[in-house]
């Protein structure tokens, strides 16, 4: 049985991962498409008369756009050979899905039309004419809804008959267009159907020269010349007649949506407003409101932060103490393998407890914080988080969808890199890469926590933990205006320029489904980060072991270390000890505190305090004042950020330039914020 290749696209929020994931279950994999730093999912699909490789496209609106999400899909469609093509479209808002449908239809002449969300359309009083669209479009059209499983056998039957049936005649193309196909279709073996021939044309009058570039690189040698030239010649004509690539872009998307329009007028009957739209609309125009939805929007991410802090502590006792009651066995085992002594302490000592401690205090909020982050994000509620954002971001010359990047990057400042693929301009994305380490990751919420805790709150039990929230909730207001007021800095200065226009999709609210939110928040957020944080923590244990085991005379390595920092430390308000653990804590900021009091303690390994009022005890026994808590937390907040999300800004530019910037901009910030802090300290005598 021959294996299909078959290709999933559509606009955001219409669905497409749900269909994507029904279909294929668990047969996927997920990796970056070749030269691009865009995901793609593929999966294995069992179907009726053959198996498929099912490829996820990313969301795309257009393929005519220059964001990477919608190039990828556009050279899917137009370099790699597909036996079929889905298009997901959203039953409640075909109009504006129908325009891609229709690009697609130009590309691939073997398209299957997939109207997901049928059952939230009927709830709503919308009906969708299957047969009558099917008719209008000549293409194959299945109504379904992914969510509840329903039509997916129809989905499937449609698609092995798209991939089984022959080309239908295409209609003829304007002159340019056809000439310009012609010797596409004679220089390019990729280049199979006249279809998808013709699309190609379209894209090298209207596209940049990345896509002229690869158009070129995939023709036969002997051939380019003749094709340059070709394209050339047709734009040149198109130019003297004041149809410049721009205009003809703008001409061809116009058109697709009027032609959206007119199909949707003819196949949805809808009542004039249904209680579901009335409904959503009320809701809507509520937290639209800004005295109202940026409270609510401050109360619900309160709730969170409550939520994690309460809710990690026991769990995070638990995993500490099963993990460090493994210690001895494992030293154990080790010295009746015959390892030496020397080799066995840095391996549990070292390694081994670096390690665990990594994991007992990271993986505790993060299975809280991300299935909560996930349900927000599910229920609809992060798009209206950056529609109140936007007008902030606007004024900084920046981009609204940045806002979600930050909220991301709450949980994990390396996943709010990663997000920043959705920001279609690049200088934007750029500024939303340099800046999003200016937002705490639960790597630094104990510390704060902590810090906040000995210091700042008084109160014990839920009025302590509330307080706890209130405190954290304001740190977190104001490094949103820190990223603010350095995303405006950066685009006054070496990124320069207008912010761009973008349309913000408000989904409707929806029920979400728990189950898929816990897999999703789990497998796909909370595991992947863990990972990346114990493959970094592992090496660092056995450098830190060494430095607190190698000594120098009688002094502790680590110690000579503190000393040297000691004149820093003092100008930040803080010391050499603290300097030096955030240092040493670059791998992961969950090991700042511990190495802190392995240093205080003169101990080889890290150690842990019992309590925090014994904590406390030592940290005021070794100098700490308010003004000391005030500067560590200031600079837990802003400095460089940990090696995870370096690695990660790093292979989302391609640069060490810009990847020394998003180091050096929070640094210099926390260390203006915490000079500023200790020179006012001295001045009032405090």
């Amino acid at each position: 049985m021959s294996v299909l290749r078959v290709a999933l696209c559509g606009n955001p929020n219409v669905g497409k991962s749900t269909v994507f994931n029904a279909l294929t279950g668990l047969r996927q994999h997920t990796g970056n498409w070749a030269g691009k730093t865009v995901d793609t999912a593929r999966g294995l699909v069992r179907g009726n008369t053959a198996d498929w490789t099912l490829t996820d496209l990313p969301g795309a609106y257009s393929l005519l756009s220059g964001s990477p999400e919608e190039m990828v899909a556009s050279d899917c469609l137009t370099f790699e050979a597909q036996d079929a093509v889905i298009v997901v479209c959203d039953a409640t808002c075909l109009e504006r899905n129908l325009n891609l449908a229709l690009q697609v239809a130009e590309a691939s002449p073997r398209m299957v039309l997939c109207v997901n969300m049928m059952d939230e359309a009927r709830s709503r009083g919308t009906e969708v004419d299957i047969e009558l669209l099917e008719q209008l479009l000549g293409l194959p059209v299945v109504g379904i809804a992914a969510r509840n499983r329903q039509g997916l056998d129809r989905l499937k039957q449609r698609v092995e008959e798209a991939a089984a049936a022959r080309a239908s005649a295409q209609t003829a193309a304007e002159q340019a267009q056809s000439v310009i196909a012609q010797q596409i279709q004679k220089a390019v073996p990729a280049i199979e159907s006249a279809g998808t021939a013709r699309f190609a044309a379209l894209r090298a009058m209207t596209g940049d020269d990345g896509f002229l570039a690869r158009l070129l690189s995939e023709a036969n040698a002997s051939d380019r010349d003749s094709l340059r030239n070709a394209i050339q010649e047709q734009k040149n004509a198109l130019e003297r007649s004041g149809f410049f690539k721009e205009k003809l872009a703008e001409t061809v998307v116009s058109e697709g949506y009027r032609a959206a329009g007119e199909l949707c007028r003819r196949v949805v009957r809808r009542p004039s407003q249904s209680s579901a739209d009335l409904r959503q609309l009320r809701i809507d125009r509520l937290l639209a409101r800004r005295h109202i939805g940026i409270p609510l929007m401050l109360a619900l991410l309160g709730l969170v932060l409550y939520l994690t802090i309460s809710g990690a502590n026991v769990p995070s006792a638990w995993l500490s103490e099963t993990l460090s009651g493994l210690e001895p066995r494992l030293f154990a085992w080790l010295l009746g393998l015959g390892a030496p002594q020397w080799l066995t302490e840095a391996l549990v000592s070292g390694v081994y407890r670096v390690t665990s401690w990594v994991v007992s205090v990271m993986l505790p909020p993060m299975a809280i914080f991300f299935p909560l982050f996930t349900l927000l994000e599910e229920l609809g509620f992060l798009p209206r988080v950056a529609f109140h954002l936007d007008r902030c971001f606007q004024r900084c010359r920046a981009c609204g969808k940045q806002a979600l990047c930050m909220c991301m990057g709450l949980g994990c400042n390396a996943v709010g890199v990663m997000g920043c693929r959705i920001i279609q301009s690049p200088r934007e994305r750029l500024i939303a890469i340099l800046t999003n380490a200016l937002v705490p990751c639960n790597g630094r919420f104990p510390t704060l926590i902590a810090l906040i805790s000995m210091f700042f709150v008084l109160a014990e039990g839920p009025v302590g933990s509330l307080a706890g929230a209130a405190m954290m909730l304001g740190l977190i207001v104001l490094c949103v205006g820190v990223t603010l007021g350095c995303s405006r800095l950066l685009s006054a200065t070496v990124l320069k320029g207008v912010p761009s226009a973008f349309a913000l999709e408000l989904p409707p609210f929806r029920r979400p489904k728990v189950g898929q939110v816990l897999i999703r928040s789990v497998l796909d957020r909370t595991l992947f980060v863990l990972g990346r944080a114990v493959t970094v923590a592992a090496p660092a244990g056995l450098v830190i072991w060494l430095l607190a085991n190698l000594r120098v005379g009688d002094t502790q390595l680590l110690r000579l270390l503190a000393d040297t920092l000691e004149p820093a430390g003092r100008f930040l308000g803080m010391d050499g000890v603290i300097l030096l653990a955030f240092i040493l804590g670059f791998p992961a900021n969950e090991i700042v505190l511990p190495i802190m009091l392995m240093t205080y303690l003169s101990q080889g390994t890290l150690v842990e305090v019992q309590g925090l009022d014994s904590l406390r005890a030592l940290l005021v026994a070794n100098g700490w004042t308010l003004t000391t808590a005030a500067c560590v937390a200031l600079f837990s907040l802003f400095h460089w950020p940990c090696s995870t999300t370096t690695l990660t800004v790093y292979k989302e530019t391609h640069s060490l330039k810009w990847t020394a910037v998003a180091v050096l901009l929070p640094t210099l910030t926390g260390v203006t914020l915490c000079a500023l802090v200790s020179a006012l300290s001295r001045l009032l005598g405090a």
